[in-house]
């Protein structure tokens, strides 16, 4: 088993990074014998707190590396003002937090009065997913946040298809390409972008976070419709992809893709090549918590390869911590797994998709 020191390394030159610059010291300083287990379970989490203000136990999480940081909704957001103030809080606690929101498009836009005022849809359309993008990511960075949690690279390819109004196109090839463009202008205006909902819910006309979800494709439907977009983005380099929460028999016929090795580390990493993070959809859609509590949901999720797990309800961080940790204590596969995905996730904030201070 490696050092976290050595993985890091190895994680940090997949992304193109080597250890030199002040991002990699910090780095590679967070990841030293020093990052104790309770640490290293932390840098797997973002967790969700609700209201205009940074709460005193966010805080002090962040404080001593127990979470890797949050994701904010619209109670969180009132103002530019407002919003500038709560990250430069986050911030100032340590740990250099990801901050992320939901900022697609179109009506799915935590932050209000930032682009993209278009929809995905739309944004193909015009041709303006590459210079959306950019101007999305300028503003978002100016207000402190570190991490879009898009483009969607979802295909609608069924009838009343549950996220056709927040895809690029129903068209393969037109995804793909706006997937490309989608990557690089986040990239090019300062923040990390995820690719969303992998391996594809264009197959879907249920959300995960209503219901459970089959989508039965086989593996060649799925090679041809669904993952096209997913290895644009991937050759583009996005740092992040989102795994679902539905199921894909032809894939795996026992496991939901959020909890499925076979989807997370056969498909996503050994087969498309993926180095970045993994990070979950919400752990506490419908879809995800009809396998189990979250805690065992959270837990699952990990074991089958995801570095990040996303928590969008205000009391399951604690559950899902406490979890991880008794997990990690009792078995060292585990403890290794909890290891190789901290150093993702600080090679992540290392790569400077974080606002100067």
């Amino acid at each position: 088993m490696r050092p976290v020191r050595v993985l890091l390394a190895a994680t940090l030159a997949a992304v193109g990074l080597g250890l030199g610059g002040a991002g990699a010291r910090d780095a590679r300083v967070s990841a030293s014998p020093e990052l104790t287990p309770r640490q290293q379970v932390g840098q797997l989490l973002l967790l969700r707190f609700r209201g205009t203000a940074v709460p005193a136990y966010v805080r002090r999480l962040l404080r001593e590396r127990r979470v890797a940081g949050v994701v904010l909704f619209r109670d969180n957001v009132r103002s530019p003002g407002q919003l500038r103030e709560l990250t430069t809080i986050l911030r100032r606690a340590g740990g250099r937090p990801i901050v992320a929101v939901d900022q697609e498009g179109g009506a799915v836009r935590i932050i209000r009065w930032a682009p993209p005022a278009a929809s995905a849809p739309e944004q193909a359309a015009t041709g303006t997913v590459r210079t959306s993008a950019q101007h999305a990511a300028r503003a978002l960075r100016a207000a402190g946040i570190s991490v879009t949690l898009a483009p969607v690279a979802d295909v609608p390819s069924v009838a009343d298809a549950a996220l056709a109004s927040r895809s690029f196109s129903s068209n393969t090839g037109v995804a793909s390409n706006a997937l490309r463009s989608a990557v690089r202008g986040w990239r090019a205006g300062g923040i990390a972008s995820t690719a969303k909902h992998f391996p594809g819910l264009g197959g879907a006309m249920g959300n995960t976070d209503d219901a459970s979800v089959t989508i039965s494709r086989s593996r060649p439907q799925l090679q041809a419709r669904d993952l096209p977009p997913f290895r644009a983005a991937i050759a583009a380099g996005v740092p992040l992809v989102m795994v679902g929460h539905a199921r894909y028999p032809a894939l795996d016929p026992d496991r939901i893709a959020s909890q499925s090795p076979a989807i997370i580390d056969d498909l996503l990493r050994d087969r498309l090549g993926f180095r970045g993070v993994v990070v979950t959809d919400s752990m506490e859609a419908e879809a995800s918590l009809s396998t189990g509590d979250i805690a065992t949901a959270g837990v699952r999720a990990v074991r089958a390869g995801a570095d990040l797990l996303l928590l969008t309800g205000e009391g399951s961080y604690a559950p899902v911590y406490r979890r991880l940790l008794a997990a990690a204590r009792r078995s060292p596969a585990f403890r290794a797994r909890v290891r190789e995905s901290a150093a993702r996730v600080l090679a992540l904030k290392a790569r400077g998709a974080l606002p100067p201070r």
